[in-house]
């Protein structure tokens, strides 16, 4: 059987080193990249499509979670970490295990072998879902949106964001002159938004009430809001509601 491939991502190089270490023993297994950061380790994941991903969560530009979300298919994972309050979200991405810094050689060793039972059952990699909910913090609103368009990485503030439209599983972002898909359904970045800023004003359309200048009358029970941008969306009675309910 060819050696199962794995690539490290750590933003401390000593972390780097110490995994590499342990790894050297592992007959069956081959590093195939390491990655300083979130940025450098989507790529890598993408292009070298690995069997396994030792991952941090804890890094710059992106953390652990935001990466996988931003795989297409995300490899088995094990998450290797200083910080234990991510755990349960770890797991709630079907992670293989989660091993704590510093880590000790037959810790790993359990991980490893973990990693070739799941491997050996056909089982597959986080669910897509799954990994847009947990890259979210839990209990705080969405600070950051991650969108993947071809190589890049774009990280858009919420605040920053216009209006949303829903476009089948899609989203459209539009953002100051932009428009960014993302594969994700309008209800769950909804749920995922301040109330207080994003409010559903029809069942497509999600605005953020900083950009709203005013609602006009379009026709007899229909009302259209006027964005900043000058963009005009139809608002739904329960939008209508909706704002009025916010804005007093």
């Amino acid at each position: 059987m060819r050696p199962l491939t794995v690539v490290i991502v750590d933003d401390e190089a000593p972390a780097r080193a110490l995994l590499r270490e342990y790894l050297a023993g592992q007959e069956d297994l081959t590093v195939v990249a390491e990655c300083a950061d979130g940025f450098d380790a989507v790529r890598a994941l993408s292009e070298r499509a690995p069997d396994l991903v030792l991952l941090d969560v804890q890094m710059p530009k992106l953390d652990g979670f935001e990466v996988l979300e931003l795989l297409a298919k995300p490899p088995a994972v094990v998450f290797v970490t200083a910080y234990d309050e991510h755990a349960l979200r770890a797991f709630e991405v079907n992670a293989v295990d989660y091993v704590l810094k510093p880590v000790g050689r037959d810790r790993l060793e359990r991980a490893l072998t973990r990693v070739r039972e799941r491997l050996q059952e056909g089982k597959a990699g986080p669910p897509a879902r799954a990994l847009s909910r947990a890259a979210r913090p839990p209990g705080q609103p969405l600070q950051r949106v991650i969108v993947r368009d071809g190589t890049e990485v774009h990280v858009i503030p919420v605040a920053r964001i216009d209006w949303i439209e829903a476009q089948d599983d899609y989203v459209a972002l539009h953002v100051q002159g932009r428009t960014h898909l993302k594969n994700e359904p309008l209800v769950e970045i909804e749920q995922a938004l301040d109330p207080a800023r994003f409010v559903r004003i029809h069942r497509s359309y999600l605005i953020n009430v900083d950009r709203l200048t005013r609602l006009e009358v379009a026709a007899k029970d229909a009302r259209v809001a006027v964005l900043a941008t000058g963009e005009t969306l139809p608002v739904s009675r329960t939008g209508y509601a909706r704002l009025k309910e916010l804005l007093g």
